[in-house]
Parts: structure tokens; sequence; C-alpha cells
């Protein structure tokens, strides 16, 4: 039996990470214990790229455009969407989600996917900074895992 275990050495890997400013203090909250992750794991801080966009569903279209340069090993989106009285929530919760699963499939590029839909202002901010360094780890893990991969089958 041969198996892969999880790797979180980031040397040598570049990010790109997609932040949503709707929700800004939860966005800038999981960016900067993203970017603290990722330092952490010796991905070199001018090899990360960071945008911002309006909302949500805004991040899918970025992160395609980012996939399509081929010049990132992983990328990240982050944000918050935030329960309302309306439907929108969902709307923009489930767009967003799929849309960001799809770009990763077409690309063939790990995405972590860190847009918290939560209920309330207070969850949001409670998990931000966790879901922040969660990305970075998952960012790293996958791109090593996909890199083995490719080796391991040429």
């Amino acid at each position: 039996m041969s198996e892969l275990v999880p790797q979180l050495s980031g040397e040598g890997m570049r990010i790109a990470i997609v932040r949503s400013r709707f929700n800004e203090e939860i966005g800038a909250a999981a960016l900067a214990a993203c970017l603290g992750r990722l330092a952490e794991l010796g991905v070199v801080e001018t090899d990360v790229t960071v945008v911002s966009v309006p909302g949500a569903l805004e991040a899918p279209l970025a992160l395609q455009r980012l996939a399509a340069t081929g010049r990132y090993d992983a990328l990240i989106a982050l944000g918050a969407v935030i329960r309302g009285e309306t439907y929108h929530f969902e709307i923009v919760a489930n767009e967003s989600a799929a849309g960001i699963s799809q770009v990763s499939l077409d690309a063939g590029l790990p995405i972590a996917n860190g847009i918290l839909t939560t209920d309330t202002e207070e969850q949001a901010r409670s998990r931000a900074a966790v879901k922040g360094r969660d990305c970075a780890e998952v960012a790293v893990e996958t791109a090593n895992l996909l890199r083995r991969v490719d080796k391991a089958h040429r």
C-alpha cells in the first residue's frame, strides 16, 4: 500500500487570495490570519498575491482569471455572507460556493473556500481567524498533494 501523507510545507509555492470586501472587518481578520499561517508554512510574502472584490458573488470570476494565468499553485477565497431577512443570503452563499468549486475543477487547481456563511455577525467574527488559518493549510496541503500525484504518475 502506498499512502500520500499530508504535507504542509509551503516553500516555493505561489498563492493568490481573493477577499470579499463585503463584511470588511471579518474579511480583514480572515486575511490577516491566513497570511500569518502561510508565512509559518514557509510561503514567502512576495509569492502571495491578494486581490479584493466587492462581494462573494464576484469571487469566482476573480479566481477564474487568476487560475488562468498559470502562475499559482493554489488559490484562497475569503469573506463572509451573513444571513439577513431575505432569500438573498441563500443565493449568495450557494452561488459563490458553486462558482468556487467549478473554477477549482475546471482549472485543476486547489481553491480553499474561506467564505464564511453564518447566521450572525458574531458567529462570523468568532470564526474568521480560524477559517483564515485553515484555508492557508488547505491550500498548501492540497497543492502538495497534487504535485505528488502528478510526480508519481508521470
